[in-house]
């Protein structure tokens, strides 16, 4: 298993189920059964996928009597935010450079069209 936050975090949202998961919890807690209802797996995957959404820190489980809802702690995400804004610039420039390319392509067909 991954031994820092960011792999741990990646290692996490590797799965389409753990970040429908996610998804769901954005709007705030559930419970397993509730988060379970969407999928056609058993209540025992999708505890295990809580059990790896938990151990990265994206999940918290709380106990209300005999509800023990889940919650999302987002404060590992902003890791994942962090690193991969520091490509944002290079992502930028070339998005930057595709434009300029296409609109001098559009000149162009412009002049041999007068």
């Amino acid at each position: 298993m991954p031994t820092d936050q960011l792999s741990s975090t990646f290692a996490a949202l590797a799965d389409p189920t753990r970040r429908a998961i996610l998804a769901r919890l954005a709007h705030g807690e559930a419970s397993v059964s509730e988060l379970a209802e969407p999928f056609e797996v058993s209540l025992q995957a999708v505890s295990k996928h809580l059990k790896v959404l938990e151990q990265a820190g994206l999940i918290s489980r709380g106990r209300t009597r005999q509800w023990r809802p889940c919650r999302l702690d987002a404060a590992p995400l902003a890791g994942v935010a962090d690193w991969v804004g520091q490509y944002r610039q290079f992502w930028e420039t070339g998005f930057d450079r595709l434009g300029e390319h296409l609109q001098q392509l559009r000149r162009t067909g412009e002049e041999h069209e007068k």
